[in-house]
């Protein structure tokens, strides 16, 4: 089982999302990453990673989430990445950059995000 990152969030909003994923994914690991070097550690294991559309933190992407996803994709990373937005627009151009689609957070509690939680770390087998 992949362990779920929580890619630039608040406090607060990483409380719910970790709520969530538990919810959808009992046996994963759940953590909090908010800099760059975080990152590259939880990169060199199984890990999904759900990244805020305003990343809080500091990471390289200096631009956002989107950003991130656009630069771990064109590296190669093999982690399956999920914008975390309400914004449709947002989620069309990080799918563009490399990401699965992701989710609002107006959308916690839906079955689909459950759905997505899961196919996301299903590909670690």
């Amino acid at each position: 089982m992949a362990d779920v990152m929580l890619v630039g969030h608040c406090g607060p909003d990483a409380i719910m999302l970790k709520t969530v994923v538990q919810r959808a994914l009992p046996d994963a690991g759940v953590e909090l990453i908010n800099d760059h070097p975080s990152l590259d550690a939880a990169l060199e294991r199984d890990v999904v990673l759900l990244v805020n559309r305003e990343l809080d933190g500091e990471f390289r992407s200096g631009r956002g989430g989107i950003d991130l996803i656009r630069q771990l994709s064109e590296a190669g990373t093999a982690a399956p990445m999920l914008l975390v937005s309400n914004f449709a627009d947002a989620q069309a151009e990080a799918e563009s950059a490399g990401a699965m689609p992701g989710f609002g957070k107006s959308d916690l509690y839906h079955d689909d995000t459950t759905r997505r939680l899961q196919d996301a770390a299903s590909r670690f087998g």
